[in-house]
């Protein structure tokens, strides 16, 4: 998944002039806008998972096998980006971009998958409970053009976001990736469906049930604000070298479907913190869940190289997900 804070675009501006003309008094904001996001609202947890392979977690050295090639059909990742364009009364004017492609590996080059076109959503990000006069609008469907999603929409306890405008922030970072990933599983929806090779996906598949449930979609999760190990569990992920996997647990988080995982070591870590190389699987449930781990573990292997170079974040990346990122770049 990229994640942009780049500045104001064209599209952007024009969707600017339009809402000023809804909501006047609007304070745009000078230069390219601001990109100083705020932190992940996650925390970092560690959490026990089921072990669906052996009695206890530990490292597995991943065979060389009969295939030596990857398996991989092909690359899906989405993209966001997040313009905070000026402000009303303290209230950030947030404008989001996502999008999403899937690219297909063809005669060793890549090109967009051609049965559905890339995705590419741009709206404004707004609190129409503290902007009456666009949340009257609202009210009668005579928001659009420019689209307007409301974040200030109660939680599950009830509770409005407070008109601190780093809460207003982060509810409007949440709405847009939430649109990112609608788009993403729109396109691996439609992939699974027509039975394809499997997809790679950069992150997750737990979040959809179609998705997760399919042969056909693979996650491979890069970054690790939750880890599903505990104690001498966590101890065995951190001490996996390159080429090892560790023993396969169950996934079932809440509001999500179950799906296997497993941690995998994909560059030496030697000299380099705990994380680095570490990788995250995740695949659809199976009756050999061991034999399914070490074939896609194996594909994997065969995905990080070449390498993902310049992008900070190659000891993890797969080459094929960096082509989606260059591509949604040029495209969003």
């Amino acid at each position: 998944m990229l994640v942009s804070g780049a500045g104001r675009d064209a599209v952007g501006q024009n969707a600017l002039r339009l809402l000023m003309q809804r909501l006047p008094g609007v304070s745009a904001i000078d230069g390219p806008g601001s990109t100083e996001l705020p932190a992940s609202a996650d925390p970092p947890v560690l959490r026990s998972a089921q072990l669906v392979e052996g009695s206890s977690l530990r490292g597995i050295q991943v065979g060389a096998g009969p295939q030596t090639q990857s398996g991989f059909g092909a690359f899906l990742d989405g993209a966001q980006r997040v313009q905070i364009m000026g402000h009303y009364d303290g209230i950030p004017i947030v404008y989001g971009t996502a999008s999403a492609a899937i690219r297909v590996r063809v005669n060793r080059r890549m090109v967009t998958w051609g049965h559905q076109p890339p995705r590419v959503q741009r709206k404004f990000f707004l609190p129409l409970r503290y902007l009456p006069s666009l949340g009257d609008a609202a009210s009668r469907g005579g928001v659009s053009p420019p689209d307007i999603v409301d974040t200030s929409k109660p939680d599950q306890s009830g509770a409005f976001p407070s008109l601190h405008p780093t809460a207003l922030l982060e509810r409007a970072m949440r709405a847009v990736d939430d649109m990112r990933e609608q788009l993403e599983h729109q396109l691996a929806e439609a992939w699974c469906a027509l039975g394809e090779a499997p997809l790679f996906m950069d992150g997750g598949i737990s979040g959809n049930q179609r998705i997760a449930s399919s042969s056909s979609a693979i996650g491979v999760v890069k970054s690790h604000r939750t880890l599903f190990v505990e104690d001498d569990a966590l101890r065995a992920v951190f001490g996996l070298a390159r080429g090892e996997r560790s023993s396969v647990f169950r996934v079932s988080p809440r509001s999500r479907s179950s799906v296997i995982s497993w941690y995998l070591r994909v560059r030496e870590s030697k000299g380099h913190d705990a994380m680095w190389g570490l990788v995250r699987v995740e695949a659809s449930e199976c009756d050999r869940p061991a034999e399914r781990a070490e074939e896609i573990s194996r594909w994997i292997m065969a995905e990080m190289s070449p390498l993902s170079l310049p992008d900070g974040r190659w000891d993890k990346m797969a080459y094929g997900v960096r082509d989606c990122e260059e591509f949604l770049r040029a495209i969003s």
